[in-house]
């Protein structure tokens, strides 16, 4: 049941965060992005790459290039807001369907492999924790009638538990649950390591996004 709620709660924290708060400084949510890049990263590293190497066959590092292609070309249209970035039009009041589309790709697939790692769902609610608030500060920011802003985000919200409901009671994916899991790597990887570059101003280390970054490695670690 925490592979469902734990997941919705992290976007629903996320939203009512800048709900309450209606916070002006980024200068912790790019820690906090950081952070959440570099846990997502270790956990992968340490604990799900491995063994989708050992149960998988020999195709599965093509597998993880298919995962790193899929998330380049879903941030065509998602326009990087899995990553920290929201670049859209804040007059524009339709639905925006293309970052839902896509980023509801992105967050069904990250919902397969978490009822055989628990280590994995608290990297995927740390991710999204910080995703979601950038999602939040964008839309009321923005034109777009709150109506919408919250059937947004409530959608966005049940797309990881749909994943875990799919991976849970379908045979299919059952059946090639490790060549989905390499995808959802390359996925990890690419996403991980972006936020890792991205969250440096002018790609250089300040001491507390570090600090930061060593104590998300050793957590995860030790996780």
């Amino acid at each position: 049941m925490q592979n469902i709620l734990l997941p919705i709660l992290s976007v629903l924290l996320g939203y009512a965060f800048v709900l309450i708060l209606k916070p002006t400084q980024n200068k912790n949510l790019k820690l906090l992005l950081a952070f959440s890049g570099a846990f997502l990263l270790s956990i992968t590293v340490f604990n799900f790459l491995p063994e989708v190497y050992a149960q998988s066959n020999e195709y599965v590092g093509l597998f993880i290039m298919i995962g790193i292609l899929m998330q380049i070309i879903l941030e065509f249209f998602s326009k990087g807001a899995e990553h920290g970035h929201v670049h859209l039009d804040k007059s524009e009041t339709n639905f925006p369907w293309l970052l839902f589309i896509s980023l509801s790709i992105h967050s069904v697939l990250e919902g397969i492999p978490i009822h055989n790692h628990s280590s994995l769902l608290i990297g995927i609610i740390i991710h999204k924790l910080p995703v979601a608030i950038i999602l939040a500060t964008f839309f009321f920011a923005s034109q777009l009638p709150k109506a919408k802003i919250v059937f947004f985000l409530v959608l966005f919200a049940l797309m990881t538990p749909f994943g875990v409901l799919l991976s849970e009671n379908f045979t299919f994916i059952q059946n090639y649950y490790y060549e989905i899991s390499a995808i959802v790597i390359g996925i990890f990887l690419h996403i991980s390591t972006t936020i890792l570059f991205e969250s440096n101003e002018d790609h250089k280390f300040n001491i507390t996004k570090l600090i930061t970054i060593i104590a998300a490695i050793a957590i995860a670690y030790f996780v």
